[in-house]
């Protein structure tokens, strides 16, 4: 999708099933603005962004660039690519069968930190379930540069654990 803003937002909308006066409507501004922006007459403020993003379903990056990233690809980035360990987040997404959700969101600094102390994942993130999570070798893995979803798990009940770096 390498085009101009206007048009990726045009693009990601329709995929969201949403006419433009929805989306103006979720953002708070007129269908007139949102028909600006996708004719590439004007551009969105700076801090309608990260709202704009979240309801078209990419991220800020995604949204200016137009570079699609599947999180669940876990890739190894050279060492020109890697963004420093203080700038990254290791995120922990549980999912049970009765559709409740547990959310975790660690700065990998505070990962590197907890490591060189001994705390493991369930003093860190306070739930005891996600005790058996190796912190170690997946701060190692990251090291080496691997992004994504590093850890997909489902429970014989049903439940799934992802954990992913970005």
């Amino acid at each position: 999708m390498n085009t101009t803003l206007g048009k990726r937002i045009a693009t990601l909308r329709r995929e969201k099933g949403l006419k433009q006066d929805e989306l103006a409507e979720q953002l708070g501004v007129t269908p007139q603005a949102v028909s600006k922006w996708e004719n590439d007459q004007t551009c969105p403020d700076i801090t309608l962004l990260p709202l704009l993003a979240s309801i078209l379903g990419v991220s800020v990056d995604e949204l200016l660039s137009g570079k699609r990233e599947d999180p669940s690809v876990v890739r190894v980035l050279p060492e020109s690519e890697r963004k420093d360990i203080k700038d990254m987040m290791l995120r922990i997404v549980v999912s049970s069968v009765n559709n409740e959700r547990v959310r975790v969101n660690i700065p990998l600094a505070l990962v590197e930190v907890a490591l060189e102390s001994g705390l493991d994942m369930a003093q860190i993130s306070g739930n005891a379930n996600l005790g058996s999570i190796d912190l170690k070798k997946i701060f190692e893995m990251v090291e080496q540069g691997a992004i994504g979803n590093l850890v997909e798990v489902e429970s014989s009940n049903g439940d799934t654990v992802k954990i992913f770096v970005e």
